[in-house]
């Protein structure tokens, strides 16, 4: 079905939901990132998150995961924000984990968006997605004009910087694809001179194993690499550097969900997440996107970077 005429009202309505842009691409095979995913996984730039070698022909064609699928629409919702940490010596956590993790609140307005395309348009088919499945979101968004991908791998759009979730709904609808956008990055290399691991190894290629959101999250063996001792910058989870120095995110803009802000998580001190008990843990941290690290996971993030506090 041609669903042209509907944009506007899908635009209007998932900004209504709190998705700042909406863009519209065809969905097909990705043919140009089959040599960059090639490449970066031969070099094992994955480290050790063997998922990504999983389902290789899913992650470049959407077809294969909604049969039948003709756009993906691709949405944008802010976790920008002007809140920090209350001491500044704590260990420090990414802005995006303040508050309650975002696949709670990004998938109900994902349904929600679902629900009113069904309303609006009639019975179709379609799945969403919210970064738990093999679609290479920054792609598609690229290609639904919301950004350019930055030399930190990261979309970035002109107007709002960076730091914002990406989803997609995947559906039989047929839309006109959306203009993409140039690149701005021009000669800047903040975020490449910045990356406390030399993690961005060339322009537009990092090297997952080194990055240290990798490494405090994704990576789960009992100690880490002793080739990153001092070189964490104070990170327990996560890392916001390549973004905080990107010139772009002076136009972000601070998020109205409150979901995404804990005052207690804020107000925690150093000497408060050194003591951090497996009860205090499970209590601050209900529905936080820290619990992927789970306990053991987060005590040796933070023994790691504060080896003296033991």
């Amino acid at each position: 079905m041609n669903a042209n005429r509907h944009k506007q009202s899908i635009i209007a309505k998932a900004q209504e939901l709190g998705f700042f842009y909406c863009g519209f691409s065809e969905a097909g095979f990705l043919e140009d990132e089959v040599p960059r995913l090639e490449n970066w996984l031969k070099n094992n730039r994955h480290g050790k998150m063997s998922y990504m070698e999983n389902h290789f022909d899913k992650r470049l064609d959407p077809t294969k995961l909604v049969p039948g699928a003709k756009s993906v629409i691709s949405l944008l919702f802010n976790y920008a924000t002007n809140l920090t940490q209350k001491d500044s010596n704590a260990p420090k956590i990414s802005k995006y984990a303040f508050g309650e993790d975002y696949h709670y609140i990004v998938k109900e307005r994902l349904s929600q968006l679902f629900d009113f395309l069904n309303e609006t348009i009639g019975a179709i088919e379609g799945r969403a997605f919210v970064d738990s499945a093999p679609v290479m979101d920054k792609v598609w968004a690229k290609k639904s004009g919301l950004g350019w991908v930055g030399k930190n791998s990261n979309l970035i759009h002109p107007k709002e910087g960076s730091f914002f979730f990406i989803a997609e709904l995947i559906t039989d609808l047929q839309f006109d694809q959306d203009a993409p956008m140039k690149d701005y990055c021009g000669t800047c290399t903040k975020c490449i001179d910045d990356c406390p691991t030399d993690a961005i190894i060339e322009p537009y290629v990092v090297d997952g194993s080194k990055c240290i959101s990798y490494l405090t999250i994704e990576l789960k063996d009992e100690i880490l690499p002793s080739e990153f001792i001092g070189k964490m910058d104070n990170w327990a989870f996560g890392c916001d550097v390549c973004q905080d120095v990107c010139p772009w995110n002076r136009f972000s803009k601070q998020h109205k969900e409150e979901r995404l802000s804990n005052p207690k998580l804020l107000d925690f001190t150093k000497k408060d997440w050194m003591d951090l008990n497996e009860e205090t843990y499970r209590e601050l941290l209900k529905r936080s996107p820290l619990k992927r690290t789970k306990f053991k996971g987060l005590k040796r993030n933070l023994t790691f970077i504060n080896p003296s506090a033991t």
